[in-house]
């Protein structure tokens, strides 16, 4: 029986901390609802043979293109195996697989209005979610991103950096396009950026640990250009939107079109 959903997995040097996230995975409530996707960026130490070993489908990297671009080829792939929800969680540990099955039902909620979620937020900042240690420098940058987030959207956001997140088809299938999606840092920028083309987001709480073994990829020097790359994409973001007017389906509510998510559809799958 086809699954609907596929949980894509960007892995870097993740040996010492994938195989207890396989493991966690392997529980029936994920089993029976879940497809799992290893995006191999090139890694250099074992963590492509582990997932291999465990039969897990795997994607590699011939040369590392970044963590965006691992998860932007995930998505393209959910788009060609006709996936309709798609869930992306890191390698190292630090996302809980609990949170799976609450962000799958949530995205198949709709809201009074009738509609449904097309991004998933888990937050670790709201009411209900496990407590999670963020340093000095993080948490400045959260609140500077929730604070431009809602001023140029007037939403709030209280996790723009969440890299626990759910998306349904029309949103994975903008993101699987070229231009569409950061290739290094995709963050509070491609949060930002679904928001002002109209895309609904949700937000729920989630369980997160702190990362114990490994490499984080925000690690060293590597916070600067985060920082700065992040502030440039943002003003980018903010500039095509008000000043380019770049058609995207939008119509005049800032609602997506539903027509064009209809036919889009139609078009890949026929």
């Amino acid at each position: 029986m086809k699954k609907d959903l596929l949980i894509i997995i960007p892995a870097y040097n993740e040996e010492e901390c994938i195989e207890d996230v396989l493991d966690a995975l392997e529980c029936p409530e994920i089993r029976e609802i879940a497809d799992v996707l290893i995006m191999n960026d090139a890694s250099s130490d074992n963590t492509s043979w582990i997932a291999k070993k465990r039969k897990y489908k795997v994607i590699t990297h011939v040369f590392n293109l970044g963590y965006g671009s691992a998860i932007q080829l995930g998505y393209k792939y959910a788009v060609r195996r006709r996936y309709d929800y798609v869930i992306q969680m890191d390698a190292d540990g630090q996302h809980d697989v609990n949170n799976i099955p609450r962000i799958y039902e949530e995205l198949k909620k709709a809201d009074a209005d009738g509609r449904y979620p097309d991004i998933v937020l888990g937050s670790r900042f709201l009411p209900g979610s496990s407590e999670f240690h963020v340093g000095g420098c993080k948490k400045f940058a959260i609140r500077l991103f929730r604070h431009y987030i809602r001023r140029h959207t007037h939403v709030s956001i209280q996790d723009p950096t969440s890299g626990l997140q759910g998306l349904r088809f029309p949103a994975f299938l903008y993101y699987s396009k070229y231009g569409h999606f950061d290739e290094r840092y995709p963050d509070a920028n491609m949060i930002l950026q679904m928001l002002l083309l109209g895309y609904r987001i949700r937000e729920i709480p989630a369980t997160m640990h702190a990362r114990e073994t490994g490499k984080s990829m925000h690690s060293g020097l590597r916070p600067i250009g985060y920082m700065l790359h992040m502030a440039c994409s943002l003003l980018w973001i903010t500039y095509q939107y008000q000043f380019k007017k770049k058609d995207a389906g939008i119509g005049e509510s800032g609602a997506i079109s539903t027509k064009k998510y209809t036919d889009e559809k139609t078009e890949i799958y026929g």
